[in-house]
């Protein structure tokens, strides 16, 4: 009996709280509910705000969202979504699926620089908050073999995205549309 009498205190004990607690305003919803992430699910990883989700299939999620925030870091680009890093990184998955030891490879690179951020920042280098920490995070492993893999595959699987070019005032090949000359060749505004 008394323990019933103990759980009846604590019940109106959390409604007083809950009364005195003021109500979720719309503005406040809306801010909480616009704030974006990129959130792991399982084997997928799901962009919250930019309605995208990326299925990986031979990495651990966890690894490819820090391949996707390095991504990010390497090239930043603040009117590039999240998406486009994401397609970008995706070859890593395709070729882990296919290669044990390349999966082993990243998946022990991606733990090293996840060490380094938490020896410094107590968190995985995905969850570190500032940009210029987590540049100071691939500075020190900038002159590395996976860095510089990375680094250099962005090249082509970041840029070579047809949806990323009209971002850059990029309008693709012109042979097939009659090349340059005809088409405002002096009208480069982006150079």
């Amino acid at each position: 009996m008394a323990h019933l009498q103990e759980a009846d205190a604590r019940e109106a004990e959390a409604a007083g709280t809950a009364a005195a607690r003021p109500a979720l305003d719309r503005r406040q919803f809306v801010t909480g509910a616009s704030a974006a992430a990129i959130v792991i699910s399982g084997g997928s990883l799901i962009h919250s705000a930019e309605a995208w989700g990326l299925e990986v299939k031979a990495l651990k999620p966890d690894t490819m969202l820090t391949l996707i925030r390095m991504a990010r870091d390497i090239y930043p680009h603040d009117r590039l979504a999240d998406r486009f890093y994401a397609v970008a990184m995706k070859s890593y998955d395709e070729k882990s699926g296919k290669d044990a030891a390349f999966r082993a490879d990243v998946e022990k690179n991606v733990a090293e620089v996840n060490a380094i951020a938490a020896k410094q920042f107590m968190q995985p280098y995905a969850q570190v908050g500032w940009e210029s920490q987590r540049v100071n995070l691939l500075r020190a492993i900038q002159k590395g073999k996976f860095f510089q893999g990375i680094r250099s595959g962005l090249v082509v699987s970041l840029y070579n995205q047809p949806e990323v070019w009209p971002v850059f005032g990029y309008e693709g090949e012109s042979a097939s549309k009659g090349g340059y000359m005809a088409r405002g060749f002096g009208d480069i505004a982006w150079l």
